[in-house]
């Protein structure tokens, strides 16, 4: 009897123990915040998950840039999609940070994938006093580049 009382403490124990453990996969807070988070990627910051919309898309054959803000952390960034069976042509997503004077201050870019359906993503750019905008531009001159109106 003393075994099985012996036992049952343990579980609850471990119960409660692992109650309080976050599990994986977890969100957690965001690592940096505005012009801190330039140059480094949404997702190991956390701020791929800190209250994130989509505020611009663009469209260039058949080719995807949506303009990622999240306000968690005060940045942006490009994410792109490539829904084209067509794999010819290599394109790239652009983000763009412009300041108040609408002059550019720094860009990033992210090559689309070949493949369709495949997606992927710059690193951000941050800040609540900029302008943010996305491009998409493809190598060679088959076709303009596309840009979105600021954000």
């Amino acid at each position: 009897m003393k075994r099985i009382l012996t036992r049952a403490a343990t579980v609850s124990a471990a119960v409660v123990t692992m109650s309080m453990v976050p599990l994986a996969g977890t969100s957690f807070a965001a690592t940096c915040s505005g012009a801190g988070c330039d140059n480094l990627g949404p997702r190991a910051t956390g701020c791929e998950t800190a209250s994130v919309t989509t505020v611009r898309t663009i469209d260039n054959n058949s080719r995807k840039a949506e303009l990622r803000w999240s306000a968690g952390c005060s940045a942006a960034w490009v994410r792109v999609t490539n829904n084209s069976s067509n794999s010819v042509f290599n394109s790239y997503g652009y983000i763009e940070k412009f300041d108040s004077a609408g002059k550019l201050i720094r860009s990033l870019s992210v090559r689309v994938p070949d493949t369709t359906g495949g997606s992927d993503w710059s690193n951000m750019l941050g800040g609540a006093s900029y302008y943010y905008r996305v491009c998409i531009a493809f190598v060679g001159d088959e076709y303009p580049m596309k840009c979105s109106t600021k954000f």
